[in-house]
């Protein structure tokens, strides 16, 4: 488990260097204004939808229904055909009723931003789609005991992004946020490419085809069962950090590109420490627990739990600290002021203030998850949803 961990670490860590590259990138080119508002609310809509349904959700409630079906390749065949559509419907109807979505989204803009912003809505959520395969082929990666992949491939939208801000650099700002967009759909076609190669080496695609050829029922109630819940369970974070982005389009331009810099900086030890732990942690201890082995799945998420807490309180204490002084050297260049400096540390710390509770919070939903417990785990992300708006409003 260790070494899956590790190679977690390396790929996401990888990937977040890569993303600090576009993020500087994209400060120096774009700066904090309305432009780079606009392209943050529309790259963070299919984002939102990304975390919630595809990755969060729908893990943690495939893989344990996964594991105790007997006719696995039948069943994940229904589940993907079944997502799939329902995505696919949902990008279309975002791209045929664009100007609605983007007066809901962005309800603070001028109307000319909103007009800028709706076209670009629509063409950022397709990256839904590919995301969503690519997140359904990672969790049978998963089971199958490998990580590189998916670790790895997420570095792939950070070079496309890198690319599209390199050759626009010297654009006006208005096409430099399409080429972003575009870069954003060319990233998720990557990462795609790179599951579909990995899948066929694994046979996943062949258990696929077979799954396709079979005309036998399966029952998929359980996985609709735990799969509302898992929805609202792990919505929470991400709802919230959407009503921040909402709420800041009513502030002054450039507030919205405050919080995405932040957060940014606040995903770093939370994916390098809470996501690597957790994505190699889940699918083991759910085999574990499916093989009535509860003693040493609980063993596990102590020791865990004990490595990521002290990991946690070490990246708090020193990001705190050093806050402005790590956005300074970052992004303190070009169109990124000292002013922005200033406004996105204040941010960051708030943020990381956060981190403990949040973090491990998501190691414990985990195990609630692979005990099937997803009922329960939402009613808590009731409370804390409550909380934040609650916080957030104030």
């Amino acid at each position: 488990m260790i070494k899956a961990i590790i190679i977690n670490f390396l790929g996401i860590f990888n990937s977040r260097i890569l993303g600090f590259i576009r993020d500087l990138l994209s400060a120096s080119i774009l700066g904090a204004n309305m432009y780079s508002d606009i392209f943050f609310v529309a790259f963070k809509f299919p984002n939102l939808f990304r975390r919630i349904f595809a990755e969060g959700a729908f893990s943690q409630s495939f893989l344990p229904t996964f594991a105790k079906t007997k006719n696995k390749a039948r069943f994940a065949y229904i589940i993907f055909i079944k997502f799939f559509i329902i995505i696919l419907i949902l990008s279309l109807f975002v791209t045929i009723f664009r100007d609605f979505v983007t007066n809901i989204l962005a309800y603070g803009f001028s109307n000319e931003a909103k007009k800028i912003a709706s076209p670009l809505i629509a063409v950022n959520f397709w990256y839904l789609d590919f995301i969503f395969i690519v997140t359904f082929l990672a969790s049978l990666l998963q089971y199958k005991n490998h990580f590189a992949v998916t670790a790895f491939s997420t570095a792939l939208l950070n070079i496309s992004l890198i690319a599209a801000l390199i050759i626009s650099k010297n654009l006006p700002k208005k096409e430099i946020i399409w080429y972003l967009s575009l870069g954003v759909l060319i990233g998720g076609f990557a990462q795609l490419t790179a599951h579909l190669i990995m899948a066929k080496k694994k046979k996943i695609l062949r258990a696929l085809l077979i799954g396709c050829k079979r005309e036998e029922k399966i029952d998929i109630s359980e996985f609709k069962r735990h799969f509302l819940p898992s929805v609202f369970g792990n919505s929470t974070a991400h709802i919230s950090a959407f009503l921040d982005t909402w709420l800041a389009t009513f502030l002054v331009s450039g507030s919205i590109s405050y919080l995405y810099y932040a957060n940014r900086l606040f995903q770093l030890p939370f994916a390098l420490f809470v996501i690597a732990t957790s994505t190699v942690f889940f699918p083991k201890i759910t085999k574990l627990l499916n093989s009535k082995k509860e003693d040493k799945a609980i063993s596990m998420m102590k020791k865990i739990f004990w490595i990521l807490l002290y990991s946690l309180i070490l990246a708090t204490v020193v990001g705190i600290m050093d806050s402005k002084e790590i956005i300074k050297v970052l992004f303190e260049r070009g169109a990124f002021t000292h002013t922005d400096t200033i406004m996105t540390a204040n941010v960051l710390i708030m943020y990381l203030i956060g981190l403990i509770p949040y973090g491990i919070g998501k190691l414990f939903s985990s195990y609630m998850y692979a005990i099937h417990k997803h009922l329960k785990a939402a009613k808590i992300s009731a409370v804390a949803l409550g909380g934040n708006i609650f916080f957030q409003l104030f």
